[in-house]
């Protein structure tokens, strides 16, 4: 849930009503005071001239120590613990400790700057605690995530207000007990707490947070009711939960029902398209803010960066980069780790690289997010060096951190070392393992041919087995051709996903490859009777901003003609330097002509010859495909890199290969 940055804005705006409380009822204090005074007191302390603001008018607030209030909120922001302490001693010679206003504001300082000790020395020694005194502390327990305390505290309370079922449902959705906090919602509404639109927001996260559709619906009737429909916060919630549940459609009616948007409103929207792999549409929308005169926020910026990331899309992802350092974005670890996975995904490591050395300190996120570049473009050694400089400055490394290890390794067939993070995972780091970690392993099994080990850790792992994993086996036994092996789990596979293209086409492909046709009729016969039908490949690259996309039998291209040709004396050329297609690989019944120019004119070599007609010489070319590079293809490309003198480099649906002088960084092992 906190991976998803337009919840933690919306989560920031419903921590508001302990803070919203106390700043009205110094409000009030201040109008004791002239109008100027009050307003010089007020901006002095908004600015964060404490000091400054203390001397101007220290009489005032001698002969009014409650105005301490406003100084004590001012050294929140900065987190000035010993500023807040010097004026915990003032207030104490003031002689007005003992008051309920300025002990209330004490007791918030200390709770929000993270010295919950000292606050539950105060919280205990309270003269008189009122409602608002239990809910900074709630609060407080919340903010440390000690959700037992704060359960406590809130149990313990004779009295509470909506405040303070608000601090607890906000902090329950917030580390993800979303039931427990939708529990407490309707045991709110049972005992006629009428909700507000921070209760309401919440509460709608934490639907989000189950993509419990029906549940969320039924809240939004809810806040029909309330009449909080139109409320910015309520909207923008309802939106989030509609588009994190799979319904975008529906999210996208709030938000433009909405009377007005804020920044909040549009990242809802923006995350949503990028959640529901709309990646366009989140640049248009991007642009579409833009025009309309918001400026996009660090939120705004993970999310149409990881939508580049999934484009492949450089030109636009560079240009986006340009304006999150406008934007005074670029040096936070959320914005960094999404720059990162782009320059990454889009075959630019050393730009990946740079990203994460311009960051300041390097924590377990974007350390874990520069792992799984390495691991993606085959640098697996890098990968560990950094992982180990991780171990020696006791940073703790989380799953994500493993399973970027684990697909290093599993990119280039380092099984023995896969399986020694994998143990250390569970073992030392005491990690429970996702099916993703599992998978990682299970393709390292499969890969070294130990395929009825991976089939037994599938069935007696922990967690429920989904369709990749059986599919990563399944494409381990078309490697060692055990079509016996592939029968069974190309079973599991369908079960779980019967309209998945790839995985007939792998089982009818493993059977051809064994000459049992028979079973191949089958299988197509089985697609035709689901009308499954096969994925084609598409390969795409991006030439001076402009995305060129191709497709075997795809002549709809303006330079179909000229690319036919020159494949013909590509392929020509390639012979002469030792060549041999692999008609082998063609699984279908025509003669050995039809299937060279079957092989000549798949999608990453239409691509690539495109870009060596279109680009100048030395320039690196980059391709991205949206299924495996086959064993033809990665040979014909190894050729094309010596004879034309250009690194190539090729995205597909697994990992990067970075061919260069005739090699592969992956070697054989794709």
């Amino acid at each position: 849930m906190y991976g998803d940055k337009s919840c933690n804005s919306v989560f920031n705006t419903i921590r508001i009503p302990t803070s919203r409380f106390l700043s009205t009822n110094t409000s009030r204090v201040v109008s004791k005071l002239g109008d100027s005074a009050a307003e010089q007191l007020s901006s002095l302390c908004s600015k964060g001239h404490i000091k400054e603001a203390f001397e101007s008018f220290k009489s005032e607030i001698w002969s009014n120590p409650s105005l301490f209030s406003h100084l004590l909120q001012a050294c929140i922001p900065r987190k000035s613990l010993s500023l807040g302490k010097q004026l915990h001693s003032l207030i104490i010679t003031s002689g007005c400790s003992a008051d309920k206003f300025v002990s209330n504001h004490l007791l918030n300082f200390y709770s929000k700057v993270g010295d919950l000790g000292v606050a539950l020395t105060l919280f205990g020694h309270l003269p008189r605690r009122n409602i608002m005194s239990c809910n900074i502390l709630i609060n407080g327990y919340v903010q440390k995530g000690d959700l037992e305390s704060a359960q406590k505290v809130f149990n313990e309370m004779p009295e509470r207000n909506v405040a303070t079922w608000n601090a607890l449902v906000t902090g329950l959705t917030q580390f993800q007990f979303n039931e427990e906090g939708l529990g407490l919602f309707s045991e709110m509404h049972e005992l006629g707490f009428l909700p507000d639109e921070f209760t309401l927001g919440s509460v709608l996260r934490g639907c989000a947070g189950l993509r419990a559709l029906h549940a969320g619906r039924q809240v939004h009737t809810y806040v029909m009711k309330c009449r909080f429909e139109f409320n910015l916060v309520v909207g923008s919630s309802l939106a989030h939960m509609y588009m994190k549940s799979g319904s975008l459609e529906e999210g996208e009616r709030v938000i433009k029902s909405l009377p007005i948007r804020n920044v909040v409103a549009w990242n809802t929207l923006i995350a949503g398209k990028a959640q529901n792999g709309h990646s366009e549409a989140v640049l248009d929308q991007y642009n579409i803010m833009k025009i309309a005169g918001f400026r996009p926020d660090k939120v705004t910026f993970v999310s149409v960066i990881s939508s580049c990331s999934e484009l492949a899309t450089l030109g636009q992802g560079q240009q986006i980069h340009a304006e999150a350092i406008k934007a005074g974005a670029s040096t936070v670890d959320a914005v960094i780790s999404s720059l990162i996975s782009m320059y990454s995904r889009c075959g630019c490591l050393e730009d990946s690289l740079k990203a994460f050395k311009e960051s300041v300190g390097g924590d377990v996120v974007l350390r874990s997010s520069m792992i799984s570049a390495y691991g993606f473009h085959g640098r697996v050694e890098e990968a560990i060096q950094l992982f180990e400089e991780m171990e020696q400055e006791e940073l703790e490394a989380n799953d994500v951190t493993f399973l970027s290890l684990l697909y290093a390794c599993s990119h280039c067939g380092l099984k023995e070392k896969g399986i020694e993070f994998f143990n250390s995972m569970v073992e030392k780091y005491g990690l429970k393992p996702r099916v993703e970690h599992y998978t990682c392993v299970v393709d390292l099994l499969g890969r070294s041919g130990r395929l009825e080990e991976a089939e037994s850790m599938i069935r007696s792992m922990p967690v429920k087995a989904d369709a990749i994993i059986w599919k990563t086996l399944l494409s381990a036994c078309k490697i060692h051709k055990n079509a016996n092996i592939a029968k069974r789990i190309s079973e599991e596979v369908i079960r779980r996903d019967p309209q998945d293209s790839a995985s007939y086409v792998l089982l009818s492909n493993i059977h051809a490859s064994a000459r049992r046709w028979q079973d191949v009729s089958e299988v197509r016969k089985a697609m035709r009777d689901r009308k499954v039908k096969k994925e084609p490949g598409i390969s795409w690259l991006e030439i001076k901003n402009q995305v060129h996309q191709f497709c075997i039998g795809d002549k709809s291209h303006p330079q179909s003609k000229e690319l036919d040709m020159y494949l013909q004396e590509l392929t020509s050329e390639l012979k002469l330097h030792g060549y041999v297609p692999d008609t082998g690989s063609v699984l279908h019944d025509m003669d050995n002509e039809e299937k060279e120019y079957n092989l000549a004119h798949h999608s990453e070599k239409l691509a690539i010859a495109f870009a060596l007609m279109n680009t100048p010489e030395g320039v690196p070319v980059r391709v991205m495909k949206n299924l495996r590079v086959c064993i033809d293809c990665h040979v014909a490309i190894k050729y094309i890199s010596l004879i034309k003198n250009r690194e190539i480099i090729v995205r597909d649906a697994s990992r990067f290969h970075h061919f260069k002088n005739g090699k592969c960084s992956c070697g054989d092992y794709w």
